[in-house]
């Protein structure tokens, strides 16, 4: 399958995830410009697209490439209302913004920080779900805090809670690019290695490969990242899912599918890897023999 090429005919989001397209989101952007020396941990403020225009737009081309959709503007923290309050951790917030923003007339999507066990008020993410499919929210789904197995634990339990309720709407989910099973409720905030220490929790292009096709076999077809997702990330939901969308991203020009690319290596065993079973089956190792797999959240 070759890299997708020349214009595409330009449609809205609902009109292609009417139609069952699949439309890849894009991902960390505060996280990853704090690696690259642009953004300052703490507030979090985004004052590099000022300061540093390029490296906001060089990242923005990075997801691009790699094969995302949508391209979310940089304004995470860029009000004082954000800076004082967690946002939507409580359903009743999200349905707020979710009746404000229909007055529009534009599709709102909305998406919730909780796991399997709900909002902060103990809401169940089936009720989450229903609250904002009633509110009018044409797309609904999960954000941040949590990593992908997570993530893909809380949108069933969110579809299953719209189907019984008789409603429909669109799924999204964008989860960390991080692994996060021993998070609470505040998800990885509350780890110890927040936020600089939790490179030992990153997942590999294989995982969220797994991640898109259990996405997207649960119905969800708006799939994306968020802190912690890097370009290559991105890339392993757009090869996974490039049989149902029909091409591969631009970037996937120097990745051959499932590390193929290896059987031209000169040693003979990494040649032996450059097949999908192995890197499917790999438990990869942290190198950290003194570590601990798990943490305890300290909220």
């Amino acid at each position: 399958m070759a890299p997708a090429g020349g214009p595409r005919a330009k449609k809205g989001i609902l009109e292609r995830l009417d139609a069952g397209e699949v439309v890849i989101g894009d991902g960390s952007f505060l996280l990853t410009l704090e690696k690259r020396g642009y953004v300052k941990a703490g507030l979090w403020t985004p004052e590099a697209v000022i300061e540093h225009p390029d490296a906001v737009r060089q990242l923005h081309m990075e997801f691009l490439r790699a094969g995302s959709n949508v391209m979310q503007t940089f304004t995470f923290s860029a009000s004082e209302e954000k800076m004082e309050s967690k946002y939507f951790e409580h359903v009743e917030e999200a349905v707020w913004a979710v009746e404000v923003l229909k007055e529009f007339g534009k599709p709102v999507a909305v998406t919730m920080c909780i796991n399997p066990e709900g909002d902060k008020d103990n809401v169940t993410p089936g009720e989450c779900a229903v609250k904002l499919g009633k509110a009018g929210a044409n797309i609904i789904g999960v954000n941040c805090r949590f990593g992908p197995q997570t993530s893909i634990q809380t949108m069933k339990l969110m579809k299953e809670g719209l189907g019984a309720a008789g409603l429909k709407a669109h799924l999204i989910v964008q989860s960390l690019g991080f692994h996060t099973p021993d998070c609470g409720k505040g998800g990885y905030l509350d780890l110890p290695e927040y936020p600089f220490a939790l490179e030992p929790r990153l997942v590999t292009r294989w995982d969220i490969q797994k991640y898109a096709r259990e996405a997207y076999d649960l119905g969800v077809r708006y799939i994306g990242g968020c802190c912690g997702f890097e370009p290559y990330h991105i890339r392993a939901i757009a090869e996974e899912l490039a049989p149902e969308r029909g091409f591969l991203p631009p970037a996937s020009e120097k990745h051959d599918s499932w590390g193929s690319g290896l059987s031209t290596h000169t040693k003979p065993w990494i040649r032996a890897r450059a097949k999908r079973e192995y890197w499917e089956n790999l438990l990869p190792a942290s190198g950290r023999p003194f570590c601990p797999s798990l943490s305890k959240p300290d909220n």
